[in-house]
């Protein structure tokens, strides 16, 4: 269950420089301020579900969430992730249509919302705003198109090294080099497209290519150049 919390005004929020209200006047955020509730999450718990409707925006303060759409066959099917600063539930308030994915958290997060009501007054009144939601909305669509074209063009070994590459930078390396981020071996699965098992013997022949390590859930890149020649992302 999650736990409502003290909301932290945006201008002292760590994520504002690296989300879409970073523009935004002081009177704007301050506006924000006053409707917005803000929700820690545990590692699990469910922020939104597929099929709902959208009755604001959410906003990562502080996080990783996992959206997942469920398959015709009952198997998730991860879409997307948001990190710090990412919006969440704009896609369905832009079409007014049900939520299209579900939101779960994949480690403990802060999550703020903003009622629709604040969030559609911000669009017809800032045109730098609206602008800087359609560029999302743009970059969202072009990059979704790309991991749609590498699903059914490359080989599950190559989707799997871009995978890893894509992970990467959406959530960075640590201090030693480990994706800044941990998933079971299922939801890599999910992402490449192929059965656990699958994926396991896969990530046991890039360790032994010495292309990554392993130590348990955290995934160390050796040699990203090698990942990217054989995602076929270099020529």
């Amino acid at each position: 269950m999650s736990k409502k919390i003290h909301s932290i005004s945006c201008l002292n929020c760590s994520s504002w420089n690296k989300s879409v209200f970073c523009d935004l006047q002081s009177d704007q955020l301050e506006n924000i301020d006053n409707h917005k509730s803000s929700d820690f999450y545990e590692k699990g718990e469910t922020i939104f579900k597929e099929g709902g409707f959208a009755r604001g925006l959410f906003c990562v303060k502080k996080g990783k969430i996992k959206l997942s759409k469920m398959g015709p066959s009952g198997k998730e099917q991860i879409i997307r992730f948001a990190k710090d600063g990412d919006i969440m539930g704009y896609n369905s308030m832009l079409s007014k249509s049900k939520l299209s994915s579900t939101a779960v958290a994949l480690e403990g997060s802060i999550v703020c919302f903003v009622p629709a009501n604040d969030f559609f007054g911000l669009i017809k009144s800032d045109p730098n705003f609206s602008l800087k939601m359609l560029e999302l909305t743009a970059k969202n669509w072009n990059e979704a198109s790309r991991l749609i074209t590498d699903m059914a063009q490359k080989t599950t070994k190559q989707r799997l090294a871009e995978m890893l590459l894509w992970l990467k930078e959406t959530f960075g390396l640590d201090e030693e080099n480990c994706i800044n981020v941990k998933l079971s071996r299922e939801e890599i699965a999910n992402l490449v497209g192929t059965a656990t098992e699958a994926v396991i013997r896969l990530i046991g022949e890039l360790k032994k290519e010495k292309l990554i390590s392993l130590d348990g859930k955290r995934i160390k890149l050796l040699d990203i150049h090698g990942l990217a020649m054989l995602a076929n992302r270099l020529e």
